[in-house]
């Protein structure tokens, strides 16, 4: 089999690369054991503005307009529906907040992502006497979806494989890789986390970010927005919700805690107050960098070997951004944004 491109991993990164792919008819396989979960376990909200400090999120307008534009393309597609659109509210814990928030909503970077009315509390379950800020531009993609429907698609395309890469069987050659039968022109590594037992990456320097999320089912919650207090709260439908989420910098496993749904029901706990069920828990290692910025680029002496990596926490939104990056790159020769070169770290 020959294509152009080898993509390993089928996560957040890995599903918007194959889209600049598949969108620009270039032939590509996937390998992905699903292993690296930090996907699986993401929130899946998509929100322009750092909600602790009141900051847009790095480059957030370019990152929404190709993120949208993909999931939208996806949906169309596939005929599904991942992007569901729910509003952001912050509470706030006091007047000197909501006077923060008025403030940032004057900046130009951020007037067009917050809503200069505030938003009294009505909901007897939650305690909010200050009320909320309403992010703008939000909503939540449905990444279990999404990634079970690609899968599908690229099974169906014989184009997946369900088996760990090998990286002591590529072969370099001199106009590209062979793997076992497959000859390919490119090839791009999307792994997460589990680059760290990738021998041609795996001196980056991904830190990595446990991180946990509960489930619980809520009847009396009746929540149609997203709650921001010390935790989110994220509505799924059938009075389930999403709580998150941990961050734990020591642990590597992808095990869930009794630590992690302590905290996370301890913080829950102090603003609301209606009864509820936990139902699941999941856990999964984000691949997070020390600048908070992705890896992007080429690999130092071959040259059509890349990675894109260290999405961090808000990979619904930045994975299309830096996958459209790494295509232009590779395709158009247009050079990377220098804040996610891998380059920054030789």
């Amino acid at each position: 089999m020959k294509v152009d491109f080898i993509v390993i991993g089928n996560g957040l990164a890995g599903i918007s690369f194959s889209e600049q792919l598949r969108v620009h008819q270039k032939s590509f396989v996937v390998f992905d054991n699903a292993s690296q979960r930090s996907s699986t376990v993401a929130g899946g909200l998509y929100n322009p503005v750092v909600l602790k400090r009141f900051t847009p999120v790095w480059k957030s307008k370019e990152q929404l307009q190709i993120a949208l534009e993909m999931y939208a393309a996806i949906e169309s597609e596939f005929n599904i529906k991942i992007d569901y659109k729910i509003p952001v509210l912050r509470k706030f814990a006091s007047s000197e907040e909501q006077n923060d928030w008025f403030s940032a909503s004057d900046k130009s970077m951020l007037s067009e992502f917050l809503s200069t009315n505030l938003v009294k509390n009505h909901n007897l379950s939650i305690d909010a006497p200050y009320g909320f800020g309403e992010v703008l531009q939000t909503g939540r993609i449905d990444v279990i979806k999404l990634m079970e429907t690609y899968k599908a698609f690229l099974l169906q395309e014989r184009r997946f494989f369900e088996t760990a890469f090998l990286y002591d069987e590529l072969k370099i050659l001199n106009d590209g890789f062979q793997y076992f039968d497959i000859k390919s022109k490119h090839i791009v590594f999307t792994e997460g986390y589990g680059i760290k037992k990738n021998k041609f990456f795996k001196d980056l320097p991904l830190i990595g970010t446990k991180g946990e999320l509960l489930t619980i089912h809520a009847p009396d919650l009746k929540l149609d927005y997203v709650l921001k207090s010390a935790v989110f709260i994220i509505p799924l439908g059938n009075d389930l919700y999403k709580i998150g989420s941990t961050y734990n910098w020591t642990d590597r496993s992808n095990s869930v805690t009794e630590e992690a749904k302590e905290e996370l029901l301890s913080k829950l706990n102090r603003f609301i107050n209606c009864s509820y069920k936990v139902v699941d828990q999941v856990a999964g290692i984000r691949p997070t960098v020390k600048d908070r910025r992705p890896i992007v680029g080429r690999h130092a002496q071959h040259k059509n070997m890349y990675v894109l990596n260290g999405l961090g926490t808000r990979g619904v939104m930045i994975g299309p951004y830096v996958a459209k990056q790494l295509f232009d790159f590779i395709e158009n020769g247009i050079p990377l944004d220098k804040e996610i070169d891998l380059k920054r770290f030789e």
